[in-house]
């Protein structure tokens, strides 16, 4: 059996261990009842779990100035890692007067429940069109991440946190892993590489060709979908895991394929989020992690392959993980098979592809896509959805 430290090393060496120990757990909790406040909203309390149970290692709490800027500016903490995407936390301006420098304040939900405590090390201002243009590339505030960059508040907080309250493992939660977790289990199975998936979407036959083809090379596939706060018209995770579960029961080996949740909030930044998203699998225990058409796109914004042209801004070995490059995928009628622009030789009267925009408007209208297009039994679960809403 493997151990732990032969899985790849966590971004920055180290697994980071943000949480409370559960002895100190309640005197802690009367301690910060007693704390100034900030109230945290769903897509920052998603980042305080993941900050403390080190899914965003090396990271220990929200980030100071310099690092602030060094990110949005250069994709780089201040010591030089390589960090894609700011993780901040935002307050008025009114609660920020509220709050001193270098003393605890309690973080708490929207029921004002402590559910953490920070060591307030900054406050600062930052330029959100700044931060717009260089991490999503558009001022457009119809871009989904850039519109909750412009309405959160004016002053960032910085400074490290302790998660007093045990991780909320969701609505899913025996697919919830913490790192130390799956690095366990990928231990415990004997795989030495892992390749991991990052979906938002049911799978369909071209996740499923790009998935076979590189488990063909690793030992191990972590299906690894977001379960986060995403755009109102994205398919509801409950319907996602669903289709997950029933894909995986019946047209994957169950000893080469987990299935756990990545409870992070989308923020649809294209390339910028596709090496936050490899990065946060490398400290799940991945060694690789693909990289297909559009990640974590949305309308327009990027080109088809931007996200996997910037990896090409790092050095080889940088990211500690080794991306995976596919080009868009789909069912060809004159193969017989599913094919890339690589692999086809035939025209794109062929090729059998559905955007997720028709996809959803076919199913709203109770029409079936093709089974070239997906697995039956995975429309089924969608067509069911339908139904019932």
């Amino acid at each position: 059996m493997l151990t732990k430290s032969d899985i790849v090393a966590p971004h920055g060496g180290t697994l980071v261990d943000c949480t409370v120990p559960a002895e100190e757990r309640r005197e802690r909790l009367r301690e910060a009842a007693e704390l100034p406040r900030v109230s945290l909203g769903s897509r920052t309390i998603s980042d305080l779990q993941m900050i403390s149970t080190g899914v965003f290692s090396p990271l220990e709490g929200f980030m100071h100035k310099e690092d602030y800027e060094s990110i949005v500016e250069d994709m780089r903490l201040t010591n030089g890692l390589a960090w894609s995407l700011p993780v901040t936390l935002a307050a008025s301006e009114d609660t920020a007067r509220t709050l001193s420098e270098g003393f605890e304040v309690a973080l708490v939900d929207s029921d004002g429940e402590p559910v953490a405590t920070m060591l307030l090390r900054e406050r600062y201002r930052y330029d959100k069109e700044r931060e717009s243009q260089m991490v999503y590339r558009t001022t457009d505030a119809d871009h989904p991440g850039v519109a909750a960059l412009y309405g959160q508040g004016e002053v960032l907080l910085g400074g490290e946190v302790t998660l007093l309250q045990p991780p909320d493992r969701g609505r899913f939660p025996g697919y919830y892993y913490e790192p130390r977790e799956l690095r366990a289990a990928f231990a415990e199975k004997g795989w030495k590489r892992v390749v991991g998936f990052q979906t938002r979407n049911p799978v369909h036959r071209a996740h499923e060709h790009i998935q076979k083809t590189a488990l063909e090379t690793v030992d191990g596939l972590l299906l690894n979908p977001l379960v986060g706060e995403t755009k109102s018209d994205d398919i509801p995770a409950d319907v996602r895991m669903k289709s997950y579960e029933t894909i995986l029961d019946r047209y994957y080996p169950k000893n080469r394929v987990m299935l756990a949740v990545f409870p992070a909030a989308m923020r649809y930044a294209g390339p910028r989020e596709a090496i936050f998203h490899a990065v946060c699998r490398k400290n799940y225990g991945c060694t690789h992690f693909i990289v297909g058409r559009d990640h974590a796109g949305v309308g327009d914004y990027y080109g088809t392959y931007d996200a996997q042209a910037i990896f090409e801004e790092f050095e080889p070995g940088e990211l500690g993980i080794t991306p995976l490059m596919f080009e868009h995928a789909f069912f060809c009628t004159d193969c017989q098979n599913m094919a890339s622009g690589k692999t086809c030789p035939h025209d794109l009267s062929s090729h059998v592809f559905l955007s997720g925009t028709k996809v959803r408007e076919m199913l709203g209208k109770g029409e079936y896509p093709p089974p070239e297009f997906s697995r039956p039994e995975v429309i089924e679960v969608l067509m069911e959805s339908m139904r019932e809403s």
